[in-house]
């Protein structure tokens, strides 16, 4: 969460740092800022859009080659113009961005008041950035040092970014479990949360790792780790285009990220998925293979939308490999003291990476001795570069907050590891492999048919827009896929939606129902058919509003619902990389048709790098 970006070098730094802050734009939104030197240090922060700290900038003094900029998502203090970024020190010499939480602040502040300091913030950033300056003034010593001092003291996830007044030259950073990246260009650096700020600038880049400072001039970037000893930067080649941080011609990022997902889930199998030899080739799973087929279970760690991901692995390992599995969410799994043994194997899912509970979560099971596998969308984050083997989903940089392309692409890596792992155990029919990589191979196409035409899914959205609840209904492989659509349109909607096993249904949530409560059912052609359509048959006796997710052809289901919408026939371990996407529609449409920024929900980040 929060977006930062920060430059050096020979350009004017205000025009590079604000298109990078649009770019970061779904990090956080509730209020962004800018700091600049260049004849001292002038600083510009607006509660609201980066388009709000725009406007309140035209006609000021924004000239400095040296200039950090910040967009919040709000941890400590309410959106406002005093606790958005960047802060300014009691003397007024230094400036400071962060992104992260300060867990000890409120004793430090404690000591920096006694001292008689004051804060005309909330923010625990305020309180880092006076100890800093507290600890150089009394020690007498370079920010570099204050800075390596103050950081060994406090508890927490920090990205820092510091500039001093009196040193126009020198951009200082640092990080602990929350991501920045340096962009290497000629004469000239660019620092940021993410890469999308960099691609335009530059190729090359460094990931820095969790306790190193970076000492970033126009010409040269030193790291160090915590005991002032130099590390070499390592420099890693960017595989991402501008075209792909950019709208594309659609009126929304998340439109554009469903309408990908044709050639997103494409790519994911692409170099992977042989249907014509019948082999999948995964470079993490085959050097691992043996270890993932005698495990004697394995657990699932994920936020979200990617644990409704593992949900959906869960059913298919379980099916496919007969090996027993667990699915968490990391929040609860780092605190609740797991059972872990040696060789268990752990997979992780995270759309950015960077998930604060996954990390932490994954740092404690790897002591235990347990094999971590990363499924990730993010190149070179950090759960990639913790995990010992893993598989990235290839999808391509997700700017809408609301994962869509990121959810298909990793059911299709849990799909082809459930495969892999089950032809290695001998626990699926030579047959059965055939087949199912055949109707992988199919799922692009399939998912296109269903973006043809979205004028059913506009019309539903728009008949139902003011619904005040929502219960989305499944059995088996469809029960994930009901959770993740009734997530989707509290994210975008803001409209209170539940998601239910059907046959739970009766054990309470039917109480609910009357005239006035839309009920969706995930009804394809499955194993569950005839119970679900019973229990639309329940739902309908109650008076309740059906919209039901049917397979194309079933006139049964149709017969029944007050409205329907269609996806083409698949192997049901398969089809929820087809049946999520009308509910991706559906929310998306909602919020459309409500007047409301689908891009961009309220209260929400796209990479959730703090508790």
């Amino acid at each position: 969460m929060c977006g930062i970006v920060g430059y050096i070098g020979h350009r004017q730094a205000y025009p590079v740092v604000l298109k990078g802050l649009k770019r970061l734009e779904y990090r956080g939104y509730d209020s962004s800022g800018v700091a600049l030197i260049d004849d001292g240090l002038r600083v510009f922060k607006k509660k609201g859009k980066v388009s709000e700290l725009e406007e309140a900038t035209i006609g000021q003094n924004l000239s400095g080659q040296i200039g950090i900029g910040h967009t919040r998502w709000a941890t400590h203090g309410e959106p406002s113009d005093r606790n958005a970024h960047p802060h300014v020190s009691a003397l007024g010499k230094l400036a400071m961005i962060h992104n992260g939480i300060i867990e000890n602040y409120a004793s430090i502040k404690e000591e920096l008041q006694n001292k008689g300091y004051t804060f005309k913030s909330d923010t625990d950033t305020e309180v880092l950035l006076n100890f800093i300056e507290d600890i150089k003034e009394n020690n007498g010593c370079s920010l570099e040092e204050a800075l390596r001092i103050a950081l060994k003291r406090v508890v927490g996830a920090y990205c820092i970014l510091l500039v001093d007044c009196n040193d126009p030259h020198t951009l200082l950073a640092a990080r602990k479990g929350s991501p920045l990246v340096i962009g290497i260009g000629k004469g000239e650096h660019f620092l940021a949360s993410d890469a999308s700020p960099i691609i335009e600038y530059t190729k090359e880049v460094v990931y820095v790792n969790d306790y190193q400072i970076a000492i970033v001039k126009a010409d040269e970037l030193i790291l160090k780790n915590l005991g002032n000893e130099r590390q070499t930067p390592f420099i890693t080649k960017l595989d991402m285009e501008l075209a792909a941080i950019e709208k594309g011609g659609y009126d929304h990022f998340m439109l554009k990220e469903i309408y990908e997902q044709p050639s997103t889930i494409h790519d994911c199998l692409r170099g992977r998925l042989k249907p014509d030899v019948n082999q999948i080739i995964m470079g993490g799973v085959d050097v691992n293979l043996d270890q993932l087929s005698k495990a004697a279970r394995i657990m699932i760690v994920a936020c979200g939308t990617s644990w409704h991901a593992g949900l959906v692995a869960e059913y298919l390992i379980e099916e496919l490999c007969r090996i027993p599995v667990e699915v968490e969410y990391a929040s609860e799994f780092r605190y609740r003291n797991p059972v872990i043994n040696p060789g268990d194997v752990i997979i992780a899912i995270s759309q950015s990476g960077e998930t604060a509970d996954t990390l932490v979560a994954l740092e404690n099971a790897k002591e235990k001795g347990a094999i971590i596998f990363g499924v990730v969308n993010a190149v070179g984050s950090s759960i990639a570069r913790l995990s010992h083997a893993g598989a990235y989903t290839h999808s391509g940089p997700e700017i809408g907050v609301a994962s869509t392309k990121a959810f298909t692409g990793q059911l299709a890596v849990l799909s082809m590891m459930a495969l892999k792992i089950a032809q290695a155990k001998g626990t699926i029919s030579p047959e059965r492999f055939s087949h199912l990589l055949q109707e992988l191979a199919a799922i692009p196409a399939k998912v296109a048919k269903i973006l043809e035409d979205t004028t059913g899914i506009e019309a539903i959205a728009k008949k139902y827009k003011d619904a005040r609840d929502f219960l989305f209904l499944g059995r088996g492989y469809n029960f994930p896929v009901a959770l993740e659509g009734a997530l989707k349109l509290k994210e975008i909607s803001y409209i209170h939606a539940e998601g239910y096993p059907a046959a739970e249904m009766k054990h309470g949530p039917i109480a609910l129902v009357d005239d006035k409560l839309p009920v969706l059912f995930v009804a394809t052609k499955d194993r569950y058919y005839d119970k679900i359509v019973s229990n639309v048959q329940e739902i309908k006796a109650r008076k309740g509003r059906v919209i039901c997710l049917a397979t194309e052809g079933d006139t049964i289901i149709p017969s029944m619902a007050d409205d329907v919408m269609f996806v083409p026939d698949a192997d049901e371990v398969l089809a929820p990389m087809l049946s999520v996407v009308p509910l991706q529609l559906l929310s998306y449409y909602t919020g459309l048709a409500l007047g409301l920024d689908v891009d961009k929900p309220r209260n929400l980040a796209k990479s959730v790098t703090v508790e």
